[in-house]
């Protein structure tokens, strides 16, 4: 059964790694890892709930203030209007002033003691003050006379400080006017309001202070979870830094915290892929250059010893492992300008079925030449494909699954070249399809590594360089494509190329 494996884009680097782990960092004697941080959460926390306890009182002092005076004076002026009421009422039943029409204005006196209460006349004389009786004693016929010996109580002055309503007879003429006010106050607020306004205040501020604290506290315990993940990214990059590339986060998220571990984890894998591969690559190179070098090295010994004679056969051993070499240094320095962006995309709309097609027909007489078919086999609709690439790169990447496919082909075997649309037109397929020996599957995800060669082909007679799917692989990441392999020994291999149809830049 063929075996499936993709690479390019959404390639995980992380399974790379063999080993992940995570150990904590032994902190140095007065390491303050995030104290500063947690102080500044605490008091912003606390900051904030005190603005808010600021607003509130600014807000109390301007609205509320003005609500409760507002409801201390309607509550005032109904009990002035319901004195006026009952005067009126008994004025009219006795015709006139007289003291038992005036001890109805006691009702008003007997709501509260913090309340002066007048009735005066239609001339402004004083019929009744609430003061006389605690003054005078009993009331006496000076009342209703107002002789000048009688000390009146002083109503306040201004009209916010005082409360009144008309007394009026059977033809609605006015015949005097109730008047109340609150003594030692010019707010018509009682002790018992004030009291209340005070105790609001009190627990107002009680309030602000208990929000301030548990502020405070709400911020220490945000601050040590919002610290401990920053903690161990801080403890994780200690350890990378002291060489151990496996430490990892494990911090995950959808917040900016989470996010943050996440593209750190990604960071220091790409960071332990990256010196893998140059360490591997200094003991691959040092391996492919052993070879050639050893083999020249031995002939001219040889030829230097009269063990061999030096003609020109002996001389193109030379010349041909020295061709040798320079195909693998150019073929390293290529392949490193394209993996460090030195080598720019020279991006252009390029019919991708006319490219193949000619490709093919320029190799297909090399393909007879080792005994193989060569075909080309176009898949789309209306017989051309155009995608934004790099024409000289694509046809490079191309040519090097072409070489492949033939290297590793026996002779009267097929390679099929294709080129069709993927599903919703976004992407355009190239494939290069042989019925070679296959790839074990254990080794598809090997095939792109630096001078890897499968078991089955580590002759030398294949003549491959061992970097032609590495540099291939590169050229397709560059394009923001994929690529697909499917093989099955015995029977053959399929690469796929997966391009974007619309090319966008490389983040």
């Amino acid at each position: 059964m063929a075996k499936r494996f993709v690479t390019g884009r959404g390639d995980d680097p992380s399974s790379l790694s063999n080993k992940a782990s995570y150990n904590t960092v032994r902190r140095e004697p007065g390491s303050r890892l995030g104290g500063r941080y947690r102080l500044k959460i605490m008091l912003f926390f606390a900051l904030v709930a005190i603005i808010t306890a600021g607003v509130m009182t600014v807000v109390l002092a301007y609205v509320w203030e003005g609500q409760f005076r507002g409801y201390t004076r309607e509550n005032m002026q109904r009990l002035a209007q319901s004195t006026a009421d009952t005067l009126s009422s008994e004025y009219q039943d006795k015709n006139g002033w007289s003291d038992e029409v005036l001890e109805y204005a006691r009702s008003a006196s007997s709501a509260s003691s913090d309340i002066g209460v007048q009735v005066v006349d239609a001339r402004g004389h004083v019929l009744y003050d609430d003061t006389w009786a605690s003054t005078y004693g009993p009331r006496d016929d000076r009342v209703l006379t107002n002789e000048s010996s009688t000390v009146l109580a002083v109503p306040p002055e201004g009209g916010d400080s005082i409360v009144s309503a008309d007394i009026v007879d059977k033809d609605g003429r006015t015949v005097g006017q109730v008047r109340l006010w609150s003594f030692g106050s010019e707010a018509l607020l009682t002790k018992a309001d004030s009291a209340f306004r005070d105790k609001s205040y009190t627990a107002i501020a009680i309030s602000a202070a208990v929000a301030v604290v548990g502020a405070f506290l709400m911020g220490s315990i945000a601050s040590r979870s919002l610290t401990r993940p920053i903690r161990r990214i801080t403890s994780t990059a200690e350890q990378i830094r002291g060489g151990d590339l496996t430490a990892r986060t494990g911090v995950t998220g959808d917040d900016e915290i989470g996010l943050l571990g996440e593209t750190f984890d990604s960071m220091a894998n790409t960071l332990e892929r990256d010196i893998k591969f140059e360490h591997r690559l200094t003991s691959d190179v040092a391996h492919e250059l052993r070879t050639p070098l050893m083999a020249m090295l031995v002939t001219v010994e040889a030829m230097q010893d009269g063990v061999l004679p030096a003609d020109d056969e002996h001389f193109e051993t030379v010349a041909s492992e020295v061709r040798r070499l320079s195909r693998l240094v150019d073929a390293m320095l290529h392949l490193s300008r394209i993996e460090n962006g030195k080598r720019q995309l020279k991006i252009e709309s390029t019919d991708v079925v006319h490219l193949v097609r000619s490709l093919v027909s320029v190799q297909h007489q090399l393909f007879h030449d080792r005994g193989l078919h060569l075909r080309f086999d176009d898949k789309t609709t209306r017989h051309e494909c155009y995608a934004d690439i790099d024409p000289d790169l694509i046809r490079e990447a191309i040519t090097n699954l072409m070489s492949n496919a033939m290297r590793y082909t026996q002779q009267d075997g097929w390679v099929v070249v294709g080129v069709a649309v993927a599903k919703g037109g976004k992407d355009a397929l190239i494939s290069v399809r042989d019925t070679g020996i296959g790839i074990a599957e254990e080794d598809i995800p090997k095939v792109f590594s630096r001078f890897w060669r499968s078991e089955a082909s580590r002759e030398r007679a294949t003549g491959g360089l061992g970097v032609g799917l590495a540099i291939t692989k590169e050229i397709v990441d560059q394009h923001n494509g994929t690529i697909e392999v499917e093989s099955e020994l015995g029977k053959g291999t399929t690469f796929t190329l997966r391009l974007p149809i619309t090319h966008s830049a490389k983040e």
